[in-house]
């Protein structure tokens, strides 16, 4: 004990053990210590004060660690939110689009009656050196079958995009209007409207722009002219939009030709409609009234041979043939 006591460090703990001891002691209401250490307070209360404080702070320190690690939690959960109901506004302006683009497909339908529209979702653009197509999400499975024919194809707004090139079980692949291998028979979408070839042509894809040729001598194309398709060949459909002229060139007489900036953003399409040609089934599913009817048989007399006259063959009646033995 003695050596403990000669020991500095262990005397100096204990009399801090006991000056807190005494002070924590003494603060509390109704203790003996109180009075005791009343003259003492001018001492006391200062070093208590900053016990005191130190804890405050010491307190306030941990409650605003607790705080920000709150607080920053809450922050994160929001920024998801915000992303969420962003993506959520994002995915809404989408349908609606395509909502716009599903009803613009009906008047398609209103407007070429002997064709039905099979809709489609562009999967990807296939590109090379010399050309570029587009596939969709629609083949054989889906009555689509270019092995034969090809069917013409247009966005929702009805504007002309290419045709069908080849099909496989569940995908197509369609020649787009820029493709340098694509040529329609158009004509100037006016009554009598001369009638011309639009071309794609690999020096003017590249400025989403499409070669007009075989312009009659006698025609000089003005700088917004709309073209659709003539309806020559059977492939297109007469009356579907094409384009417009964007610049003539007469200066050859031999080979006047123009070009002409298409109505459909190639680039920007996300949907597309193939117009398919109803077979007779399909005009008679759709039009009942014009399958044909057979007439009723005519309800037959039983004939009676008492009453039948006798015919210029021996006076034997055609109430019936007597069996043959």
């Amino acid at each position: 004990m003695r050596r403990l006591l000669e020991n500095k460090f262990f005397v100096i703990a204990l009399v801090t053990l006991l000056l807190i001891a005494f002070i924590v002691f003494s603060a509390v209401p109704g203790s003996p210590l109180s009075n005791l250490t009343k003259p003492l307070s001018v001492i006391i209360d200062p070093v208590q004060a900053v016990f005191q404080k130190a804890g405050t702070k010491i307190s306030d320190f941990y409650a605003a660690i607790a705080e920000g690690m709150e607080i920053r939690k809450e922050n994160d959960e929001l920024r998801a939110e915000i992303a969420e109901l962003e993506y959520e506004v994002q995915q809404g302006e989408e349908a609606k689009i395509r909502w716009e683009e599903l009803k613009s497909a009906f008047s398609i339908q209103d407007s070429f009656e002997n064709y039905h529209i099979q809709g489609a979702s562009v999967l990807t653009r296939e590109s090379d050196e010399w050309f570029s197509v587009i596939r969709i999400n629609v083949g054989t499975d889906n009555g689509i079958d270019a092995s034969e024919t090809s069917f013409a194809v247009v966005d929702a707004r009805m504007n002309l995009v290419g045709r069908v090139m080849t099909t496989d079980n569940d995908s197509s692949k369609v020649l787009p209007l820029l493709h340098e291998g694509f040529s329609v028979s158009a004509k100037v979408n006016v009554v009598n409207g001369a009638v011309v070839l639009v071309t794609g042509d690999i020096s003017l894809k590249n400025d989403g722009l499409c070669l007009v040729t075989r312009i009659p001598s006698n025609i000089e194309l003005q700088v917004g002219d709309e073209l659709v398709t003539s309806g020559e060949g059977g492939l297109f459909p007469a009356g579907i939009p094409i384009g417009v002229i964007e610049s003539f060139d007469n200066s050859d007489p031999d080979n006047i030709t123009a070009t002409l900036r298409p109505y459909a953003s190639i680039s920007d399409i996300k949907d597309v409609f193939i117009m398919v040609p109803n077979t007779e089934e399909d005009m008679k599913t759709t039009d009942p009234s014009a399958s044909e009817t057979t007439p009723a048989p005519a309800e037959t007399k039983p004939v009676d041979s008492e009453t039948t006259p006798p015919s210029d063959n021996g006076g034997e009646t055609t109430g019936g043939d007597a069996p043959n033995d």
